[in-house]
Order: C-alpha cells, then sequence, then structure tokens
C-alpha cells in the first residue's frame, strides 16, 4: 500500500476514489486475517460510508486533509461510538461504548477511514497480544511468532499492509515493542500529548495514544491529527502542536548530540541485536552525529518500580469491572456473589495476576514499602534522564532484548515476558517521547527495532533524527512475505 502522501495525491488528482482505496484495503484485509488475525472487529460498511463522504468532498472541489481517505485501524481499547470496544476482554463482551473517543473523533472529523478494531493483549496487560480473550494474533514476517504486544494487532496490521496506519497505546512499551517485533515505526508520544479521552485505562499516569506507520512521515501525519490539548483529559497538554511532517529533511539536525545507555547493553541482550543497534548508532555517526557513552543508573530499576506501580493503578481502574455497569454479568442470587464470579469469569490470568499484584502492593502495611518507594524511584529515573539531556539531545537503545520469540514460548513464565519491556518501561516512568524504527534483521529473517528518545515535548527532533536514519537506509522498504 503506497504511503498518506502518495494516496492523497491519488485523491487530489482524481487518480483513486477513496472508495476504491477503502474497498482494496478491505479486500487484502480479509484474505490475510484467517492467518494473521489482527482484528477483533471489521466495519466495512462504517468505512465505505467514511469514503463514500470523502469522495464527495473532493467532488465539490473541497479541500481535504492529509488524513483524509486512508485506511486505518484502532486499538481495541480506543472508544468508538456504536462499534464494540472490548480491551480483547471476555468481561467486556458485546460492549458498545455511548460515546467517541478524542482521538478517534479527530480523526473521524479528518476523514480518516477506520476499517475495524485491532486484537490486544487484554486490557493492554502483556508483551505478545497472547492475552487477548479472544485470539493469538500472528506476526506477518512468520506467523509461527508473537507480533509483540500489546499493541499487537495494531502492529500487525500495518506491517502486513492491511492498512496504510494505526493506533496502538503505550503503557510499558505497547506501541514500540510490537513495532520493532513487526518491522515497522511505532512512536509514544510525551505524556499529555495526546488526549486519553476514550482510551480504557490500565495505568493513567502511564498510558499514552500513539501512531504506528511503515514510515516516520506517516507516524508523523498521524501525530500531528491525533495530538493537542483537550479539556476533557485532565492530564493533557496546552501546548503548540508543530507541523512535525514539514519539520522532516533527508540530513540529520545539525551538530546533533547522540547518547548511548550504557546499562542497556549487558546481560539479556541477544548479540545478533546489540550489533544491529551498533551499525546503527555507526550510521547515525556517519551522517554527522557525535556520539558518546551516557550512564543511567538507575534505567534497570524501571521493571520493578513499573511492575509495582503499573498494576497498582490497575487494580484501582479495573475496580468497576463488576458487572453492574456494563459487560457481562454472572446471574447469581446475591450481589457479593455476582461480583465475584463476574469477574473471575470475565478476567483473563495476566488481568487478574496484575489486579491482585496491584491490590498488595497498596493494602495497609505495604503502601510504604512498595508504592510509596516505587514512586520515589520513578523520580530518580526520571532524574538521571534529566541528567542525560544536560550532555546529549537523543538517547538511543535497542528497542526489545531479543527478537519475536515463538507464540506459546513464554507464556508459563511471565517474569521472561516482562523482560521485552525492559528498554521501554523507563521512557514511560519518565513520560518522555520514544520511537523504534527498524534498523536490521536476524538470521532467522526477524525484524530488530532501534529505540531513540528525546526530552519532553521534543517529538520535532526525534521524528527528525528517526526520518534522517530511515530515509539513508532501506530497513523500512522490506515487506513480510505472506
Amino acid at each position: 500500500m503506497a504511503s498518506i502522501r502518495e494516496l492523497h495525491q491519488q485523491l487530489t488528482s482524481k487518480q483513486r476514489s477513496a472508495v476504491e482505496i477503502t474497498q482494496a484495503a478491505l479486500d487484502r484485509l480479509q484474505t490475510l486475517e484467517p492467518q494473521l488475525k489482527s482484528f477483533l472487529c471489521i466495519t466495512p460498511e462504517v468505512a465505505l460510508n467514511r469514503a463514500r463522504a470523502v469522495d464527495a468532498q473532493i467532488a465539490a472541489g473541497e479541500t481535504i486533509g492529509m488524513m483524509a481517505g486512508i485506511p486505518i485501524a484502532l486499538k481495541d481499547n480506543l472508544c468508538t461510538k456504536g462499534i464494540p470496544t472490548t480491551c480483547a476482554s471476555r468481561i467486556l463482551e458485546g460492549f458498545v461504548p455511548p460515546y467517541e473517543s478524542t482521538v478517534t473523533g479527530k480523526l473521524q472529523a479528518a476523514g480518516a477511514v477506520a476499517l475495524g478494531k485491532t486484537n490486544m493483549d487484554e486490557f493492554a496487560m502483556g508483551s505478545s497480544t497472547e492475552n487477548s480473550g479472544y485470539q493469538v494474533t500472528a506476526n506477518p514476517w512468520d506467523i509461527s511468532r508473537v507480533p509483540g504486544g500489546s499493541s499487537g494487532g495494531s502492529a500487525a496490521a500495518v506491517s502486513a499492509d492491511q492498512v496504510v496506519v494505526s493506533l496502538g497505546s503505550d503503557t510499558g512499551g505497547s506501541i514500540r515493542q510490537p513495532a520493532a517485533f513487526c518491522g515497522v515505526v511505532g512512536l509514544k508520544p510525551t505524556y499529555g500529548l495526546v488526549s486519553r479521552f476514550g482510551l480504557v485505562a490500565y495505568a493513567s499516569s502511564l498510558d499514552q495514544v500513539g501512531p504506528f506507520g511503515r514510515t516516520v512521515e506517516d507516524a508523523a501525519i498521524l501525530l500531528e491529527a491525533i495530538a493537542g490539548y483537550d479539556p476533557q483529559d485532565s492530564t493533557s497538554l496546552k501546548v503548540e502542536i508543530p507541523k512535525y511532517s514539514e519539520l522532516l529533511k533527508p540530513e540529520l539536525p545539525k551538530g546533533l548530540r547522540v547518547g548511548i545507555i550504557t546499562e542497556t547493553f549487558g546481560e539479556g541482550l541477544d548479540p545478533v541485536v546489540a550489533a544491529a543497534v551498533q551499525t546503527a548508532v555507526a550510521h547515525f555517526q556517519s551522517l554527522g552525529a557525535t556520539v558518546q557513552e551516557i550512564s543511567c543508573p538507575r534505567f534497570r530499576y524501571g521493571l520493578p518500580t513499573y511492575y509495582v506501580l503499573a498494576p497498582s493503578e490497575a487494580s484501582a481502574n479495573l475496580a468497576r469491572y463488576d458487572g453492574v455497569k456494563y459487560g457481562i454479568r454472572a446471574q447469581t442470587d446475591n450481589l457479593m456473589s455476582m461480583y465475584t464470579k463476574t469477574r473471575a469469569g470475565g478476567f483473563g490470568t495476566e488481568v487478574k495476576r496484575r489486579i491482585m499484584l496491584g491490590t498488595y502492593a497498596l493494602s495497609a502495611g505495604y503502601y510504604d514499602a512498595y508504592y510509596l518507594k516505587a514512586q520515589k524511584v520513578r523520580t530518580l529515573i526520571k532524574n538521571d534522564f534529566e541528567a542525560a539531556f544536560g550532555k546529549v539531545d537523543i538517547l538511543i537503545t535497542p528497542t526489545t532484548p531479543t527478537t519475536a520469540f515463538k507464540a506459546g514460548e513464554k507464556t508459563s513464565d511471565p517474569l521472561s515476558m516482562y523482560l521485552s519491556d525492559l528498554m521501554t518501561i523507563p521512557v514511560n516512568l519518565a513520560g518522555l517521547p520514544g520511537i523504534s524504527i527498524p534498523c536490521g534483521f536476524d538470521e532467522q529473517g526477524m525484524p530488530i527495532g532501534i529505540q531513540i528518545i528525546a526530552n519532553v515535548l521534543r517529538e520535532d527532533l526525534l521524528l527528525q533524527a528517526a526520518h534522517a536514519y530511515e530515509q539513508s537506509t532501506t530497513w523500512h522498504q522490506q515487506l513480510p512475505n505472506i
């Protein structure tokens, strides 16, 4: 499928209609779905109606925006009015929201054509999309492997060319990790840059909506469309949103200083991933960047800190699923039994595990020892990043310690699964923007991702650096054979 810019040119020059583009995307989607299982819900009629509306605008001589008529996919934890939103959980089976999330509303207003809702780990809790209550999504590069998580369906849909771009959410790496596993671009924006209104909460102080694209430019165009202040989200930032896509140039920003986080090149990192990332760093140098090693001593505490804070917030956020307000309800003769049976039957194993972890960490006698201490460590991690950005403009790490693993390989060992997010979690704890872009392949032909991190609200710099690297390499041009 062509890029957003190419499709926009085809639409405005009347080479192709939005209906033709949408129908072609729907046909490919339906052909690949039996193998991939990227989508939980496909909405062909809604999509074609939106495409017809774009064609009517063009026929009337109206100017259309860049996102108009572009086939997109939405992660199934974004509320869509009149369209099922399940968060891939049995507890929300059949739930149809009565309102639209801010980001999906913005895309609708921009004329984007949503083809459906993508599969994910239940309530965004997981790193492989195997925790979905409905199905396991396959990695387009090798259907025996996982696409990553929790936004695995959104990453796989872009990787397999089912859609041009998609939306995911990132709490501890849920956009960047599947982007690396599926060989696409995935961006987690600064906390507060994109509204969380209508995003079903997992851990409210960490969640952020962001874009997937095949190229950095596509991700930048989608970010422009969804970013901005929203009075319905109390954490939303009142800032000017630059035209990110217009800032992209083929060369790096002059005098760019790159820092390599030394703590990310240690035990547990696949040597093939390490070599690919080091080659990418050398490439940045050849493009004119100055490179130095940077120590973030508390970086390694990100994982244990996250697994106290995120489950604690999840424990509170998921208390609302009680069988009373929405979703499924167990039929029993008393209220307490209805609560218990609804939650026991509706939640999957991983969600139950995290609710119990969080409830324990918040309980009397343990709050100070766990939750309060984790908040203090979070501040120290943030301080390390602040010190690093006093010396460099961007930081580089591998996105993931390994490439995509086989489905079922880690399901019985949740701790080894948690290590998949080792490099991405500290970025969420500090509220920083991070992007994963392709930088190579392993011996099995599975994609490798490099993570670039910038300071708060420096998405412009992040995208410029990522774009310059991307345009001077060919990794993003390689497609899975599916």
